[in-house]
This record gives structure tokens, C-alpha cells and sequence, in this order.
């Protein structure tokens, strides 16, 4: 546990509060919320029409009530149902509990099933449904916290929603923040009205560095926050060390494939940096153009541009979802399926990660790293700084100061033999004092479902 110039709460029998739950709402939070709510009034029709929102739209809306749980975890999408799905398995409860686990997105929702199925097939102490989460209408949300009557609601990352916290509020729900990550961008923008916040502060925030933890306390002006490791640190260390075994991409880029039909990934390519990525392509293989390139863009609705974008350079390509046998080497793969970066990264040479060429913050590169590849990013990887510059300084990942640099590091990585085994190993050691994240968290859990709050 990292410790932070912020003083720490211990848990006891007496709940101490300075806000404790059904305190009066001041009328100008009351004014706040019914403007929020009416917001939300206006625009759940045309939510509707959303292509991406149809999953599970009547869940959405309470038209399909969700299951009532001692514990809800919202995860938003991918990424924090992974933490979600770490926590599950960790989880051991003094006695049995429900669990509701939600999220926004129909990948997020395939993978907290996949979790959920584990998690209950350990035979353990938790009942586990999963739903979508409901829009944040403020009538809706107390609709949903009065039907799962949760004594705890964990929030991972940075999903502070003032119609669900204003509810758990008003009838008592005691709320934990996990993993809490709040960006310098949008601490300026919540402080735009810091007496909400306040009024909606959770009991307890777990921070991933020293830095968050202190814009927590400082919008919330509360002294339970706390720096801990950061989860996902938990699970590179649980990853598997196999490569093809039982791949389900092997029949597209066979694991035995010729020492010179190498493979490169472009993964979680953004809009912002497209144009870029396109000069690094035509880069890449005016120096090669035997390296496949499997391009994944972080958003699927930019599958169109790309195909248009690929077309004008004149470069060769096909979708993955038409891809039934090995392609050949050269090929551009532009990828419209979901859930198979990782397995492209067991298979690759080398590994571009974007959202680093245009000041986005970055996207995961750990994720590379634990397939054993050492991963390419651009100058802009903020929302990880918390994994530490010695990442970096290690040459576990290459830093490059643009797209040029980037592409003339990604062809000396596959023109180098592979050595796996030995960067799986280096991000172990790498990580080794940096777990204990996630039963830091379950820890936390426990003590807020029994044995009453930190306050």
C-alpha cells in the first residue's frame, strides 16, 4: 500500500459520518438533479435509436428489473470488467452474498459472463447475475438501488455518476471507488461544482497512485482515500505463458509460418492518430512488404473510414471477418471482430499500441507485454503513468517520439528472433512489488458488507 500525505480511516464497530446517508439535500443539489434528470428525459428516446445501446436497452431503461444483491459492481466496458472478473475470483466473503455485476457495453458484458461462469464454478460463496447499467436518470437509478437494495456498491475506475450517488445516498448504500484513476483534465472539470460532489462523496476511495488519491480527497474533501496498487498489476502476473497452443487465430497466421512472413499489430488504433498510422503502414512496407499487418482500430465504427482510408493509399487488405484459411504474407488485415487483440499478440512479432501518437493518454500496452512482446507507443502515455518510467527505461517498452521513429523500431523487432519467455519474466519481476491491489480491495469489500462503514 502506498502511502499519501491524507489521513487514513480505520474500519470499526461505530459509523462515524459527516454526511451520514438520508441527510437533507441542499436545495440547489435538489434543483441540479431535477435539471439532470430532465436532461435524461429528453434524450432516452433518442438513446434508443443507438445502435451500440440496443443490447440490453429494456435493462437500460428498468423495463427489465435487475436482480437484488448484496454487492453491485458497475465495470464500464472492457477494461474494468477485467478488474471485475479479478476481484470475483478473489472475493471470499465472511457467508454467502449476491453479487450484481453491470456494465455498458456488450464487450464488457462478455467477458463479466465468462467471470461470472468462473467465479461460480469455484463452488464459492457468491451468487452472481450480470446486467446492463441503467441510464443514470436519476428516477430510474432510484428505481434500480430500491429494487437491489446493495449495503455496498463498488464503482471501478472512475464511474462517478450523480444520479446513482445521490441515490445510494438517500437510502444508506455505502459506496467504495476501486481502483480510482481522475485525470488532472477532469478533476478542473468536476470542480466546476464542488459542493455536488461533496454533498456526494463515496465512504472510501481507492486510488491507483498518490496523485489521484489527492484529487479524490480534494473534490470530495474527504480523508478515506488511500493509494493502492493497481489491479491490473494482479493480473499480468497470473497470465499464461503459452503462445499458439490452441490459438484461435493460428489458421490465419500459422505459428510455424516462414522466418520471413513476420507479423505486426497495430492495437487500439484511434481516430486522432490514424493518418499517422497510415504513413507508418506505407512505411513499413516500403521496407518490407512481407510483415502482415493486423490493424485493430480501438472503435469499431471507424471500420468504414479505414477501408475508404486503405483504399485511397491503394494498400491491399480484407477484413478479418472474411478470413477462413492462412492469409499471405503481406497481407493487411483490418480487423472487425471483437475479443482476439490478445490472441494477435500471442502470434506477433512485434506490436504497435496506440492512442500514443495524438494526446489521447495511451492505451493498455501491458496487454502485449503478457503474450511476452515487447510493445511499440508513441510520446502520449499518460492514463499509465501510474505503471512507472522504469517500464521504459527497462526497454520492456519502446518509447518513440513519432510515427516515423515508431515504425523504424517495429522493423528491427521483426527482424529480431523472438525472446518471449525472457519479456514474460522481465514484466513478472517488473510487477512483483507492485501487486495486492485486488485483495486490498476484496478486504475493503468485506469490511464495508459486515462489519459496517469507515465513517
Amino acid at each position: 500500500m502506498v502511502n499519501i500525505s491524507i489521513q487514513q480511516q480505520t474500519f470499526g464497530d461505530k459509523r462515524i459520518s459527516t454526511q451520514p446517508p438520508g441527510t437533507r439535500t441542499p436545495l440547489s443539489i435538489k434543483i441540479a438533479l431535477l435539471v439532470y434528470q430532465l436532461a435524461w428525459t429528453s434524450a432516452i428516446p433518442f438513446l434508443r435509436r443507438n445502435q451500440r445501446l440496443q443490447h440490453g436497452f429494456s435493462q437500460r431503461t428498468l423495463e427489465e428489473m435487475p436482480a437484488p444483491a448484496d454487492l453491485w459492481i458497475q465495470a464500464a466496458s472492457v477494461g474494468e470488467s477485467f478488474l471485475a472478473g479479478e476481484i470475483l475470483k478473489r472475493l471470499d466473503p465472511l457467508r454467502p452474498i449476491r453479487v450484481l455485476v453491470t456494465t455498458y457495453t456488450s464487450q464488457g458484458m462478455e467477458i463479466l459472463e465468462k467471470a461470472r461462469n468462473e467465479a461460480m464454478r469455484q463452488g464459492g460463496k457468491l451468487t452472481i447475475d450480470t446486467a446492463y447499467f441503467p441510464f443514470d436518470h436519476p428516477g430510474l437509478m432510484t428505481r434500480a438501488v430500491t429494487a437491489i437494495r446493495p449495503k455496498v456498491l463498488l464503482l471501478l475506475e472512475s464511474e462517478l455518476w450523480p444520479g446513482l450517488l445521490a441515490s445510494c445516498r438517500q437510502q444508506g448504500v455505502k459506496v467504495l471507488v476501486a481502483n480510482g484513476r481522475m485525470t488532472a483534465k477532469s478533476f478542473s472539470r468536476y470542480r466546476l461544482w464542488p459542493s455536488l460532489w461533496r454533498f456526494l462523496r463515496p465512504e472510501r476511495i481507492l486510488a491507483i497512485s498518490s496523485d489521484d488519491a489527492s484529487r479524490f480527497a480534494a473534490l470530495f474533501d474527504m480523508d478515506a482515500v488511500e493509494a493502492v496498487p493497481n489491479i491490473k498489476f494482479d493480473r499480468i502476473s497470473e497470465q499464461s505463458g503459452e503462445t499458439a497452443a490452441n490459438n484461435p487465430l493460428a489458421h490465419i497466421f500459422p505459428p510455424d509460418r516462414t522466418a520471413t512472413a513476420k507479423l505486426l499489430v497495430l492495437g487500439s488504433v484511434r481516430e486522432e492518430e490514424e493518418a499517422d498510422i497510415i504513413k507508418l503502414i506505407c512505411h513499413i512496407r516500403g521496407q518490407n512488404n512481407q510483415i502482415s499487418i493486423a490493424l485493430f482500430p480501438r472503435h469499431m465504427h471507424r471500420i468504414k473510414n479505414w477501408e475508404k482510408m486503405l483504399e485511397t493509399h491503394g494498400l491491399p487488405w480484407q477484413l478479418r471477418s472474411r478470413c477462413t484459411g492462412p492469409v499471405s504474407p503481406g497481407s493487411i488485415i483490418l480487423w472487425d471482430t471483437m475479443g482476439e487483440m490478445l490472441f494477435a499478440y500471442q502470434l506477433a512479432d512485434a506490436a504497435f499500441v496506440g492512442g500514443s501518437l495524438a494526446p489521447l493518454g495511451g492505451q493498455n500496452f501491458l496487454e502485449p507485454l503478457t503474450c511476452g512482446l515487447k510493445p511499440v507507443i508513441g510520446p502520449y502515455w499518460s492514463n499509465f503513468l501510474w505503471i512507472g518510467q522504469d517500464i521504459i527505461d527497462q526497454q520492456l517498452v519502446f518509447q518513440a517520439k513519432d510515427w516515423q521513429e515508431a515504425a523504424d523500431i517495429l522493423l528491427q523487432n521483426c527482424s529480431l528472433p523472438a525472446q518471449r519467455e525472457q519479456t514474460r519474466q522481465g514484466i513478472i519481476t517488473y510487477v512483483k512489488n507492485r501487486r495486492g491491489g485486488t485483495d486490498t480491495t476484496c478486504t475493503t469489500i468485506n469490511k464495508l458488507l459486515f462489519e459496517g462503514s469507515v465513517f
